[in-house]
């Protein structure tokens, strides 16, 4: 039966270390990809614990596609740990992703849609609540503070302010299509070719 409480830990080596360091599978997530062998998500990336990704595999829910060389084990039975797992099932992705801060700022790429500025990002209403404009998709866009502050309760012809983009409902692929231009900080290398099987090929 599967318990995570009486798994010992059991060092195998860290993939491409040679300083005899122990791995704790706490740093060990897995890739969770869809049955079609796509990421679930690329932002935020679609990773599960080493608990859940196990769980998953002992119920038969997931195939494991690559496994890290650390391993754990209980007294009757040993597994390396998964670090790229597919759904048995395949989820067919929301079509209408929510409209959250955000997903706001993935559609616009964390980008003030003033002045360009990465830092200190909030959103605006182009136009504004005072004129009768709603909070929707369609009328809020991301902003810095400066600019959001500049721009006040005015329209953006009375601010001479135009946003670089007009706001826009975006669709699921959009947002993760945009997601890929923000990779994680750590990827493993078995993640690789999951994450960038549609980059083109170089010479």
């Amino acid at each position: 039966m599967y318990h995570t409480d009486i798994l010992q830990e059991r060092w195998r080596g860290i993939e491409g270390d040679g300083s005899g360091r122990w791995q704790s599978p706490q740093a060990c997530p897995a890739l969770v990809l869809n049955a079609d062998y796509t990421p679930l998500s690329y932002y935020p990336l679609s990773l599960w614990s080493w608990q859940d990704t196990i769980k998953a595999a002992f119920l038969e829910r997931v195939d494991v596609v690559a496994q890290y060389d650390r391993e754990i084990r209980s007294p009757s039975f040993s597994m390396r740990l998964p670090s790229v797992v597919a759904l048995r099932q395949y989820v067919k992705p929301s079509q209408n992703p929510a409209f959250t801060r955000f997903n706001l700022f993935l559609r616009d790429r964390f980008i003030c849609q003033y002045c360009g500025s990465k830092e200190d990002l909030t959103f605006d209403h182009v136009v504004p609540r005072a004129y009768g404009g709603r909070t929707t998709w369609t009328n809020v866009t991301t902003a810095c503070a400066p600019c959001n502050l500049r721009k006040g309760g005015r329209t953006p012809a009375e601010a001479h302010m135009i946003p670089f983009q007009r706001p826009f409902r975006p669709t699921s692929h959009q947002l993760q299509d945009n997601g890929r231009a923000f990779p994680p900080h750590h990827l493993h290398a078995t993640w690789r070719d999951y994450l960038y099987w549609d980059a083109e090929l170089e010479a």
